[in-house]
């Protein structure tokens, strides 16, 4: 996997113990969460829509209603809170060289502007 979009393993060992079907827990052990929060994050930072995920990830379908059901419990929440507090802003920085105005979004006033 790209290692851009790869858990660090300080990452990983912070976030584990938070996620549903650790050992230990009630209800199915989940041997793949790494692999799953690691698909999660692919797809986000690529920005690629879900049914675009590699198959390494395995069926499209059965990640997102996955991701869906920690977002609805809140485990996506307590991993940001726990990961926010050693964030590099990595992905949180926007180089605005990219971003475009439209033509008409700035320059001379238009004749007839109706705020005048």
């Amino acid at each position: 996997m790209t290692k851009r979009y790869a858990l660090k393993d300080d990452q990983w060992e912070q976030i584990k113990d938070l996620l549903p079907g650790r050992m230990g827990t009630v209800g199915v052990t989940a041997k793949d969460n790494r692999l799953f929060v690691e698909a999660v994050l692919y797809r986000y930072r690529s920005g690629i829509p879900w049914r675009d995920l590699p198959e390494r990830f395995g069926d499209f379908r059965v990640v997102h209603t996955r991701f869906s059901r920690w977002a609805k419990t809140g485990v996506w929440q307590r991993v940001f809170e726990v990961l926010s507090h050693d964030s590099d802003n990595e992905y949180a920085m926007l180089d605005s060289t990219i971003v475009r105005a439209h033509q008409h979004s700035a320059g001379k006033k238009k004749s007839g502007d109706w705020t005048q």
